[in-house]
């Protein structure tokens, strides 16, 4: 049986299945993507813009195909999956946009006569493997900046996603790629392993758990390859000072329901002021409250089900070992199958396994802060170092935390503020690289000096 299926988790009904692929199979797309590859290189700057803007285009005229998909296959609502769609024609369109600036030469002052440049050359094959959360945004900002640079593309969904999968493949294709530009693979883990270790295959980008990135980096580093990783977050949202509680209440919400709770830079924990904290818990416990949970495709939803039966579960015995351990939970309510209710938990101590895990759901953790240094210190001991938010009416405050929070991104007094050239990506235990913006387009390229006397 094959283990790429669409499984709507809100009825828990199998939709679809996939088969997976043969190692014959597998051999082939190497292949192909190989050959793809000396064509693609040779293709001009301005050419491979061109086509990677037709990817951008046709994202858009097939928004409502691909979005539709998405709420099938892990259950994101419809309108937040109609925003990734868009989300992901920007992220395309802004490399296609800057194509000229990314492969340009960078002059060198030398120390002598002649010239000296770093010119961007491709390095070959790139592998991605990609998570179900985001199924048209994670392939958007590892396959863009790639292409444009004169990469070819394997991709390995996650088994969840096979049919966006497969129409993000059509999309790439139908944009004028060079046969094997872009080869979609039904993979199994061990296949995986295969494409990493080929020799054909200079590099590998993955999105997902620490288990994941960890085995991804471990064989990688075992054939001397390349290696991106964006992995998890428990990001803080400390609320220092506010003239508006209301809307920081409001941010907190956003920042935690975002993609049901399964946003890897989802605001986690909610590190709070002494003296605000007893009515921004009383605030954001109502608002998380009144998120109304329902079908996915429904104009109102707010929380569709979470991705899939097994993940429900997962989050339900985190949240009930909390409680075991001395957590209290504010709201919340029972799970309903793939169903999880907004909840918010007081009372974590640094002794209880939720401290240091990440809470994929929607689930916000609110601690009681005394003071800036108590608030940073608390937002530092974690594994993690995604994003961070800090809501202050001090600039000054402001700047002076974000330099001493560890994490690869701060949005100082917004949340949901990604954008196609701001960079993404995190430290610690939640990665190695950076996606998004131009930084993006230098994770897998061979800066090549070329001195000349």
């Amino acid at each position: 049986m094959s283990e790429y299926a669409v499984v709507d988790p809100a009825t828990g009904q199998t939709v679809s299945t996939y088969e997976t692929a043969t190692d014959p199979e597998i051999q082939e797309a190497i292949a192909s993507a190989q050959d793809g590859y000396a064509a693609w290189r040779l293709t001009s700057v301005a050419d491979r813009a061109r086509v990677v803007r037709r990817i951008a285009e046709l994202h858009r005229e097939r928004r409502d195909e691909l979005a539709a998909v998405i709420v099938r296959e892990m259950g994101k609502p419809l309108a937040a999956a109609e925003g990734e769609v868009d989300f992901a024609a920007d992220i395309v369109e802004f490399y296609a946009d800057n194509a000229e600036r990314i492969t340009a030469d960078q002059p060198i002052d030398i120390l002598g006569s002649g010239t000296g440049v770093v010119r961007r050359a491709p390095l070959g094959v790139l592998l991605g493997i990609m998570p179900w959360n985001f199924p048209a945004y994670q392939v958007a900002r590892f396959a863009a900046p790639n292409l444009i640079n004169g990469n070819t593309i394997i991709l390995k969904h996650a088994p969840q996603c096979p049919e966006s999968a497969a129409i993000l493949e059509e999309i790439y294709s139908d944009a004028g790629l060079p046969a094997g530009g872009y080869v979609n693979v039904y993979a199994t883990n061990e296949q995986a392993a295969t494409i990493i270790a080929d020799p054909r295959v200079q590099g590998v980008s993955v999105t997902g758990s620490e288990r994941a990135g960890s085995a991804v980096a471990s064989l990688a580093g075992q054939h001397l390859k390349k290696v991106a990783l964006e992995l998890g977050g428990s990001d803080p949202f400390l609320v220092l000072s506010t003239d508006d509680l209301d809307q920081v209440v409001q941010s907190a919400v956003d920042a935690r329901l975002d993609n049901n709770g399964q946003a890897c830079n989802g605001a986690k924990r909610f590190l709070v002021i002494d003296e605000l904290h007893d009515a921004f818990v009383e605030k954001f416990a109502a608002a998380m409250g009144a998120a109304k949970l329902g079908d996915p495709m429904a104009e109102d939803t707010v929380l569709g089900p979470l991705s899939s039966l097994a993940a429900a579960e997962r989050l339900e015995e985190q949240v009930d070992r909390a409680v075991a351990q001395g957590a209290t939970v504010v709201v919340g309510g029972p799970r309903e199958g793939a169903f999880f209710p907004a909840t918010v938990l007081t009372g974590v101590t640094p002794e209880m396994d939720v401290y240091r895990e990440e809470l994929f759901g929607p689930v916000g953790v609110v601690y009681r802060v005394g003071d800036e240094d108590e608030a940073v210190r608390i937002a530092n001991d974690t594994p993690f170092g995604l994003g961070s938010y800090v809501f202050t009416t001090d600039p000054e405050q402001a700047q002076r935390v974000a330099d001493q929070i560890d994490a690869g991104m701060v949005y100082v007094n917004c949340v949901l503020a990604d954008s196609a050239e701001l960079p993404f990506g995190g430290v610690k235990r939640s990665g190695t690289s950076r996606e998004l913006g131009l930084l993006a387009a230098d994770e897998f390229v061979n800066k090549k000096l070329v001195r000349v006397a």
